[in-house]
């Protein structure tokens, strides 16, 4: 804004041109009879300036329809089979899962090749309840997280692919549970904390991979809970 400037009010009717300044907040409007009018520089917006923010405000709006428009254009194009999955169907529960069962699994990736094969592994929820879970690991008295997840009723989780040099690791580990379920009510389940000794010999003896309700491939299964009771540490 500078002398010469035309004007309008902001808070009132009138305007006119700048005739100067009085200190850095009140400019001086000469208005049509020639009278200097004091107004903040607030209450003021210079007219060529003012037809600018309108003509960017329409320019805006017009761009945001346009996109807007080739948005819904693209998504009606899409066959239905391409289409982002928005529905989500709710896990099924089954008679007698309302008894808590979960279990730590280790998968061979290649079973033929046990020597130099990596693993595979699980959590197993064999439940109705979805199941909150961490997975640690001992480093002396300590523990630190190894895993941190969710598993749906009756389902199983991926936790880690892992090699013979990560056995150490996992010798002595702990996993720790809460049991719900969503969107109804339930029997409350007692927070499951189960330390496991995992023997790493076992992982070089093809015997100790047996056929299984819960893998197409043989699996290494320990129990962490089974029909509400906890295991002991092993």
């Amino acid at each position: 804004m500078k002398i010469g400037d035309q004007v309008r009010f902001l808070s009132e009717v009138g305007g006119g041109r700048v005739s100067g300044f009085q200190g850095k907040d009140i400019v001086l409007v000469e208005d049509e009879d020639g009278f200097d009018v004091p107004m903040r520089i607030t209450e003021v917006v210079v007219i060529g300036e003012e037809d600018y923010d309108s003509r960017h405000m329409v320019e805006v709006k017009q761009k945001q329809n346009q996109t807007s428009q080739t948005v819904r254009k693209e998504e009606e194009e899409l066959e239905p089979a391409d289409k982002p999955i928005t529905f989500r169907a709710k896990p099924e529960e089954r008679k007698g899962g309302d008894k808590l069962s979960a279990y730590l699994a280790f998968v061979p990736m290649n079973v033929k090749e046990l020597m130099q094969t990596r693993f595979e592994s699980y959590l197993v929820n064999d439940s109705n309840y979805y199941l909150r879970y961490t997975l640690l690991s001992a480093e002396g008295t300590a523990y630190s997280v190894r895993a941190t997840g969710e598993v749906e009723p009756n389902t199983k989780a991926f936790i880690e692919e892992f090699g013979r040099e990560d056995l150490q690791g996992l010798e002595h580990v702990c996993i720790q549970m809460l049991a719900y379920k969503r969107d109804k009510h339930f029997l409350l389940k007692s927070p499951v904390n189960v330390p496991l000794r995992i023997d790493g010999v076992r992982f070089y003896k093809l015997h100790t991979f047996e056929e299984n309700d819960f893998f197409e491939e043989p699996a290494m299964i320990y129990t962490i809970i089974e029909n509400d009771v906890q295991k002991v540490k092993i």
